[in-house]
């Protein structure tokens, strides 16, 4: 016998051996290759109240480092300007009537996925810490860390230290883990509201400057300062862990501030959102992107990146053609700089029934072009209102002695059947150009695009809007809900009541 193929043997037999206890220790080939994704998310900020879009008046020095790091996509939009439903579009990648949470404090339909889902079935794990606003918690089974859905300003809002544990212990997958904020959503406090002393205040132009405005203002700017602090934290974090060539960091507004013609509404000021992406080695950084998207393409985006194929997901959620695959669609090529075409128009879907103090119907719809914005009031018949309305700041602005101030005021409660305005001469929407000869093929496209979209989604407009409690844990019992279309969409969708 061959004392040398003995000896040899021998010797591949321990080098095998010890390759396969090196490889029960470390992540396989795919979850290295795999980017970690930290999303971070804001609570009612509008996307022009930062460095990074302009602002120079309100200190975010952490998002102008993360910009400077990354891109600044300049026109992404949400569909809803409201907590629960712009974020359940995000987790999605489905438009709020599609997916059930159409109304604020609201759930998706029965069968419906998340990120959470996806992402998992991709080898990652997933994590979650601070503001929820979803619903049913099996629809978003990620590991949750903590934290509260409002900040009542005592203790601690948000303990990141968690969010540091979480990501230091993912030693053989990568992670996913979402920082949702309350911040700055009202009540307005945390921060040092006396670094931004409301006289020296700019009020933006949509807004009527009055002494309860500034004083306001005051306080939303203190906030976004605050927030600015956690993101330093966050991304604090992963440097130390040594994270950040392979982490993926994403920052959004939510949607726009609690200002009157911000949240509630579907003008530029609620549904535009600041998005900020660092990708170290794939995004070139300090550079912007003019590119339309818009929160349901966020969910497919990450598909992509975590090397899934969007077109072939089961959102567990049909629209009303029968498809079951996601609203959105990836822009990782837009992220590369491969492309800046994604998309043409963006959509606005808003739900006034269930809001607090809330009109009992009041549905907006909305699409958006590049250089025009095109709304439709289905109820208008009717007075918008809800806690901004009826408080002491937009009954300063009737106030004033100004006749201009009092229409401003009048126009928040009192809107017309259709709108446009003309977004690149008019960026705050002051000026209604609906009815316009000039115009009418620009508005009669629109109409028609609008009208293909709710089509798509199952949106029967006002008849949806009436079904509107169903879709809220608090008020549903059966949570029938409106349309007929999807699997996810039948009755039996069992309200649990929650404090949100």
């Amino acid at each position: 016998m061959n004392v040398n193929f003995f000896k040899h043997g021998f010797l591949l037999i321990s080098w095998l051996g010890l390759a396969l206890a090196a490889c029960a220790q470390t992540p396989s080939k795919s979850a290295r290759n795999q980017p970690n994704i930290l999303l971070i998310l804001a609570d009612d900020l509008t996307f022009r109240d930062i460095e990074p879009y302009g602002n120079t008046q309100v200190k975010t020095p952490n998002l102008a480092r993360l910009a400077k790091e990354g891109l600044c996509i300049d026109n992404m939009y949400t569909a809803t300007a409201m907590c629960a439903p712009a974020r359940q579009q995000l987790y999605t990648g489905l438009f709020p009537v599609r997916n059930g949470a159409f109304p604020n404090h609201s759930q998706v339909y029965p069968g419906t996925k998340s990120v959470a889902h996806h992402l998992q079935a991709l080898g990652y794990e997933t994590g979650f810490i601070g503001k929820k606003h979803y619903n049913p918690e099996s629809a978003f089974p990620w590991t949750y860390l903590g934290g509260r859905d409002h900040d009542d300003g005592t203790g601690q809002d948000i303990d990141l230290s968690k969010a540091e544990t979480y990501i230091n212990s993912q030693k053989t997958k990568p992670f996913f883990l979402v920082v949702a904020s309350n911040q700055p959503h009202a009540p307005l406090n945390r921060g040092n509201a006396a670094a931004y002393p409301p006289a020296q205040i700019k009020v933006p132009a949509d807004l009527v400057d009055t002494k309860e405005t500034r004083a306001q203002l005051s306080k939303y700017f203190a906030e976004i300062t605050y927030l600015d602090s956690l993101v330093g934290v966050c991304l604090n974090i992963i440097d130390k862990a040594g994270l950040k060539e392979n982490t993926v960091v994403m920052f959004a507004s939510e949607h726009g501030s609690g200002f009157p013609f911000a949240k509630w509404t579907t003008y530029d000021s609620g549904l535009k959102a600041a998005f900020i992406v660092r990708w170290p080695g794939q995004v070139k950084p300090n550079s912007r992107s003019n590119t339309m998207m818009q929160y349901a393409d966020v969910v497919p985006t990450l598909v992509d990146i975590a090397g899934g194929d969007p077109a072939k997901i089961n959102t567990g959620n049909k629209d009303a053609t029968g498809q079951t695959g996601f609203d959105g669609l990836s822009f990782k090529q837009v992220l590369l700089g491969k492309t800046e075409k994604h998309r043409d128009v963006v959509y606005g879907v808003h739900t006034t029934r269930g809001i607090i103090q809330g009109s009992d119907s009041y549905p907006i719809r909305s699409v958006r072009s590049g250089r025009y914005l095109y709304v439709q009031n289905l109820n208008h018949q009717a007075k918008f209102q809800n806690l901004a309305t009826k408080g002491k700041l937009i009954e300063s602005w009737s106030q004033t002695g100004n006749a201009q101030d009092a229409s401003r005021a009048q126009k928040f409660v009192s809107r017309p059947a259709e709108e446009l305005y003309d977004v690149q001469k008019d960026p705050y929407q002051l000026t209604n150009l609906a009815g316009q000869p000039a115009l009418k093929n620009v508005q009669q496209d629109l109409r028609n695009q609008l009208a293909a979209f709710m089509k798509q989604q199952g949106d029967q407009g006002v008849a949806t809007e009436m079904q509107a409690l169903t879709r809220q844990p608090k008020h549903a019992e059966d949570g029938e809900a409106a349309g007929t279309h999807g699997s996810a969409n039948k009755k039996g969708d069992k309200g649990k009541k929650k404090k949100q």
